[in-house]
C-alpha cells in the first residue's frame, strides 16, 4: 500500500482555537491513506488536540517561538527542520506572524507553499505594528493565498492580491450532522448544568482582546436586570479568564455565570443555549457562529465580524458603539424560536459549510500539488 503524502501544518499551538479547529475538522475527514497531516508548533505544552492528532496518525515538530531577538536562531531552526526532513512537498502556514520567514525559506527546500488568514487584525500596540511589517511580504512569498473569507484574505493579502488566481476562499466547514438540534439533548445539558428553567446566554471563544469578554459581561449585566432568571454561559479558556471573573464577581453576577473551561461537548452545549452572544472587536470568519446556526441559535454579534458567516437569518449584527441595555433590548425581543432549531442544520450544509466536500476538495488541491511536483511543474 502507497504511503500517504505528507503536509505540514504550522500553528503557534494546537489549542482549541478557531483555526485549530478549522483543521482538525479538515484532518479527521480527509482520506488519511492518501494525505496525513504532520504539524509544527511554537510551545512544548501538551496542547488539547496533540493526543488526537497523534491518535490519528500525525506528528508534532517543535520550533521555538520568535522573539525577534532570536531571528537568526529562528530561521536556523527552519532551515535544519527541512534538511532534517527533505520528505515534505508542501507546507500550510496559518501562523501569519512569521510565515514570511518559514515560508521563504521552505521555497529554497523546494516545498510549495500555502499562508491561510484566518483574521481581519492583529490587534493593537507595539506588537502588533510589529506583526504586521512581518506579515507584509507574505503575498509575495506564498505560492497559495487562502483565507476564511473575502474580508480576511483582504485585509492580509491586499485587495490585488485577493483578485488574483492562486487566492482561494476556503470555507471553514463543520460536520452539520453534529450540530443538529436534539431537544433529548438539550434537556440532559440542561439538568447537568442545573439550567433547568433558565434564560440561557452562550458563548465559546477564547478568553483574549478580540473577543471583547468586558463588553459581554455588560450585556449581560443588563439582560441579568431584565431576566434575573438569565444564565451566562462562557466555553473557552484563555489568558484573561481571571479577569473576567474577576468582573463578573464585582458586578455581583457570579452565582449567574458558568465557567465551564475547555469542552468536548460544544454540540450538547449549544443545545442547551437560547441566544448566543458574540462581541467581537474582530474576526476572520468564526466557526463558532456557523456551529450555532447549525444548531439553530439565534446569534447576535457584532457588526465588525463579516457578513459572509451569515448563510442564515440567524444572524443579527448590533454595533459596538451601542450600549449593553440596548444589545439586552435586541437580545431579549430576539429570543431563538426552538420549533424550528432542528430544520436549520441543512441550511448550513447547503450553504457549502459541510465538511464532506470541503475536506474532499482540499485532499484534491494538495494531491493535485505532490502530482505536479512529480511532474516537474512548478506551482508558484
Amino acid at each position: 500500500m502507497a504511503r500517504p503524502n505528507r503536509i505540514l501544518q504550522v500553528f503557534a499551538l494546537m489549542n482549541q482555537g478557531g483555526a485549530e479547529t478549522m483543521i482538525m475538522n479538515f484532518y479527521r475527514n480527509i482520506d488519511r491513506s492518501k494525505i496525513q497531516f504532520d504539524f509544527i508548533v511554537h510551545t512544548q505544552e501538551e496542547c488539547v488536540y496533540d493526543k488526537e492528532i497523534r491518535a490519528l496518525g500525525g506528528k508534532l515538530f517543535y520550533i521555538p517561538p520568535y522573539t525577534g531577538k532570536n531571528h537568526f536562531q529562528y530561521k536556523m531552526a527552519w532551515h535544519n527542520f527541512f534538511e532534517e526532513h527533505p520528505e515534505y512537498k508542501i507546507i500550510h502556514g496559518h501562523l501569519r506572524s512569521t510565515a514570511s520567514i518559514y515560508l521563504k525559506i521552505a521555497k529554497r527546500y523546494g516545498l510549495t507553499t500555502i499562508a491561510h488568514s484566518h483574521s481581519t487584525s492583529s490587534g493593537n500596540g507595539t506588537s502588533a505594528i510589529v506583526k504586521n511589517i512581518l506579515q507584509y511580504p507574505i503575498r509575495y512569498t506564498a505560492d497559495y493565498l487562502f483565507a476564511c473569507s473575502k474580508v480576511a484574505g483582504e485585509w492580509l493579502f491586499g485587495k490585488r492580491a485577493s483578485k488574483k488566481e492562486n487566492f482561494i476562499v476556503l470555507n471553514n466547514a463543520i460536520e452539520t450532522n453534529r450540530f443538529a438540534y436534539n431537544e433529548g439533548l438539550r434537556i440532559i445539558k440542561r439538568r447537568e448544568l442545573k439550567i433547568d428553567n433558565s434564560f440561557v446566554v452562550g458563548h465559546i471563544g477564547r478568553f483574549n482582546t478580540p473577543k471583547n469578554h468586558g463588553f459581554l459581561i455588560e450585556i449581560f449585566k443588563e439582560i441579568y436586570i431584565l431576566n434575573p432568571n438569565a444564565v451566562l454561559i462562557l466555553v473557552g479558556d484563555g489568558e484573561l479568564k481571571k479577569t473576567i471573573k474577576k468582573k463578573a464577581y464585582e458586578l455581583g453576577l457570579n452565582k449567574n455565570i458558568i465557567f465551564t473551561g475547555v469542552r468536548s461537548d460544544i454540540p450538547e452545549l449549544l443545545h442547551a443555549m437560547d441566544v448566543f452572544l458574540f462581541p467581537s472587536l474582530y474576526e476572520g470568519l468564526p466557526v463558532t457562529l456557523i456551529e450555532a446556526q447549525a444548531s439553530g441559535l439565534k446569534i447576535f454579534a457584532s457588526n465588525k465580524i463579516t457578513e459572509e458567516v451569515a448563510v442564515t437569518n440567524l444572524v443579527h449584527y448590533c454595533s459596538l458603539e451601542s450600549t449593553p441595555i440596548e444589545w439586552a433590548d435586541k437580545i431579549l425581543n430576539g429570543k431563538t424560536d426552538s420549533n424550528h432549531r432542528s430544520k436549520r442544520f441543512s441550511e448550513v450544509k447547503r450553504s457549502n459549510y459541510d465538511i464532506d466536500g470541503n475536506a474532499k476538495w482540499l485532499e484534491n488541491f494538495y494531491l493535485e500539488i505532490y502530482v505536479d511536483t512529480k511532474k516537474g511543474v512548478n506551482n508558484g
